[in-house]
């Protein structure tokens, strides 16, 4: 290899501890990359791949994005499967004493890269096996979410659960061909063994969480889980370089939700269609009302998690049906969600002090609405509705301070300036004053040289380089005045400063950075303000969510003709005219015939449904699992009348196409799906079998079914 030029020693040296990323190397406006990161960028971002030191017998490979809209470039990155390290300037070049200081600030890989849908949350999932169970972490750090717990499902259920992006696992796993297999649909990140050791793992958590005793949190006899977390905590300690902090720790019981493994949420398209894997023609998109990104959230987990406490469910559907009786409450809330913005992300962002302006301009625009939202709910008859309101603060103080402080259309780069608005600080206002007056006496100069000089096409400007000057044409330089000094020669003419201008640029400029250096730290104030409250934010959010996602089933019930159903403990399954939610939205313009259903735990235990090709079997089916799933998200139904007892599992075997693509026959995968249900399948389960057997003999077939 040819000697390196000092800055590519640099490049090397930082690549050197990132070799599983492209590293995002930052040069002025540009990120560069170089060598073999630019030259698979390249090929993933369809830009032009050229080379550094092109006369050199072996020129460096190198490509580059704009600084300014890398977020896009980076998405497609991630989307292709690599990590892309952001290594940044660490001082300004005009201060710096040789090369510039630079260094990677954070690794995004895609359980850490920010979800493309607002709706979406974004989780990396750490897992550690021990015996016949899982210790389970999942942590979404764009809104700071982090959950802890242990299962003995299969571990492919649980991910499709959560809709991982990324899953972390002991090192040791990597080559294991069982969990190639489980694994093999997810992005996965091998880490040292040595960070899900126990003791290692709670020292970890004991630091992040700031504890002495991690005995508060219901962690007794949960090894596993606190080995996964705790891994989990280091790893995203390494690649957000510390700033990220994930909110109280909650442990999942699973005992308190219905289980769907991943052939069921595949199989009743929950929220992506099996056509194409979209949003469209989903459960999710019937149900999908909502107005804010924290409630799509909501509606989201909510789908992929049903309930299967009684009370919970009620307790939803109570206030669906306050706010159908009650459309005028149900305007308001609306009317004030759609103003709201992702509360829990703009919160998450003040905690770990990431945010900016404008990210706080967008909290003072949200709490204006909260004051009246938090009124109407106060004021209603329904306890759950009061129990939100009272979980929404109206942050009165807050909204002054930034009200007062910040301009309404901040700059995104905090370092700009034009931040602070005039008359929140006595100086910034003079600073800005002397910049202005400033900048007034350069224009009135422009003026009278052209006045004194007799020269019409005389121009005053700047740049960075040479700072303010005065721009004389060719023809023209012979009327240049004795006091004209010369500072540049261009092919059309000459740039000249005289003592005057000079004065005021160092008056202007040393006034600007001034300027720009008080109105950054006077923010970083009001941030620290702001901070204080992050508590009462993230509370109020989540409340935020739950009242969206009411409003929303409220809103869908009311629009497509829902009931309320009961729930109870029974053993019961009766639905009058139910219909399918999905297929009565796509075939709108055809009316849907509504099916009844009644099945139970004794005499109506199985329904064996019959009938031509065409003819709706496999619709009837997926029907009736939806409309249990529904009642138990806590929402109306599409049905004249339902009764649900509560079902703990729901169970489906249709189609086979998942598992063909691994050499195993049709009737190998039944088997296999079948085998999973007997063994897993409770009194209180729902299975739902299409065509079992089908691919086989007569007797053969009927036997198996």
């Amino acid at each position: 290899m040819p000697e390196l030029t000092p800055l590519m020693k640099q490049y090397f040296s930082i690549k050197e501890k990132y070799k599983d990323a492209i590293v995002f190397f930052r040069l002025g406006d540009f990120y560069e990359m170089f060598g073999e990161d630019a030259e698979k960028a390249s090929k993933i971002l369809q830009i032009t791949l050229t080379s550094r030191e092109k006369s050199k017998d072996e020129p460096m490979p190198m490509c580059g994005v704009p600084y300014f809209a890398s977020e896009s470039y980076i998405s497609k990155i991630i989307k292709a499967g690599y990590k892309v390290a952001i290594c940044e300037q660490m001082e300004d070049p005009k201060d710096a004493k040789g090369i510039v200081k630079r260094e990677v600030i954070k690794v995004i890989t895609p359980g850490t890269h920010s979800p493309e849908s607002l709706k979406e949350n974004n989780y990396i999932i750490s897992l550690f096996p021990s015996s016949n169970k899982h210790g389970i972490a999942l942590a979404d750090i764009s809104t700071g979410e982090f959950i802890v717990y242990e299962t003995e499902e299969n571990i492919e259920d649980e991910l499709y659960r959560f809709e991982a992006k990324e899953v972390l696992i002991p090192m040791s796993l990597k080559d294991n061909i069982h969990y190639q297999e489980a694994l093999r649909s997810f992005y996965i990140s091998p880490y040292e063994d040595w960070y899900f050791d126990y003791n290692e793992a709670y020292k970890s958590l004991l630091e992040h969480l700031r504890v002495s005793s991690l005995d508060g949190y219901g962690f007794d006899g949960m090894n596993a889980a606190i080995s996964a977390a705790g891994a989990l905590i280091s790893y995203l300690d390494e690649t957000q370089k510390g700033v990220f902090n994930l909110k109280k720790l909650s442990i999942l019981r699973n005992d308190s939700y219905m289980f769907l493994d991943s052939a069921t949420q595949r199989n009743l398209e929950l929220t992506r269609n099996l056509k194409d894997s979209s949003y469209e023609g989903t459960l999710l998109w019937v149900l999908d009302e909502t107005l804010t990104p924290m409630g799509g959230r909501f509606l989201r987990s909510s789908v992929l998690k049903p309930l299967i406490d009684i009370q919970e469910i009620r307790k939803r559907l109570d206030a669906i049906e306050y706010l159908l009786e009650d459309f005028e409450l149900l305007e308001i809330i609306r009317n004030s969600l759609r103003k709201i913005q992702d509360m829990e992300r703009l919160s998450y962002r003040v905690s770990t002090k990431t945010a900016n302006a404008r990210d706080l301009i967008g909290i003072k625009n949200s709490v204006t609405y909260l004051p009246k939202l938090k009124k109407a709910l106060y004021s209603t008859k329904n306890m759950f509705l009061n129990f939100i309101s009272e979980e929404i603060s109206e942050f009165i103080e807050l909204r002054e301070l930034i009200e007062k402080s910040i301009v309404d259309n901040p700059p995104l780069n905090l370092r700009e300036g034009g931040i602070i608005k005039n008359g929140y600080n006595r100086d910034v206002d003079e600073l800005r004053d002397i910049s202005i007056k400033g900048k007034d006496f350069i224009s009135e100069l422009e003026t009278k040289e052209r006045k004194r000089t007799g020269i019409s096409s005389l121009k005053v400007g700047y740049n960075r380089v040479f700072g303010y000057y005065i721009e004389v044409t060719k023809p023209n330089l012979h009327m240049v005045p004795d006091d004209y000094i010369r500072k540049q020669t261009l092919v059309g003419g000459e740039r000249f400063i005289t003592p005057e201008l000079k004065e005021y640029e160092d008056k202007i400029l040393g006034a600007e950075v001034k300027l720009k250096n008080l109105e950054y730290q006077i923010f970083c104030e009001i941030l620290e303000e702001v901070c204080k409250e992050t508590l009462n934010l993230s509370k109020t959010s989540q409340a935020l969510a739950v009242i969206d996602f009411l409003s929303s089933l409220a809103t869908v019930a009311k629009r497509y003709n829902y009931v309320k159903p009961t729930i109870d403990n029974s053993g019961v399954i009766e639905i009058s005219d139910g219909r399918h939610p999905v297929l009565e939205r796509i075939t709108s313009d055809e009316k849907f015939i509504p099916n009844s259903t009644t099945m139970d735990t004794d005499d109506n235990r199985m329904l064996i449904i019959t009938g031509p090709n065409m003819a709706g079997k496999s619709t009837y089916m997926r029907q009736v699992a939806l409309i249990v799933l529904i009642a138990q998200i806590g929402s109306f139904v599409p049905a004249s009348e339902a009764k649900i007892g509560i079902v703990d599992r729901i169970f489906t075997r249709i189609g086979a196409s998942d598992l063909l693509t691994k050499g195993q026959s049709t009737f190998m995968v039944e088997m296999i799906e079948v085998a999973n249900i007997t063994h897993n399948a409770t009194e209180r389960s729902l299975i739902v079998l299409d065509e079992v057997g089908r691919g086989t003999s007569t007797f053969d077939g009927i036997s198996i079914a």
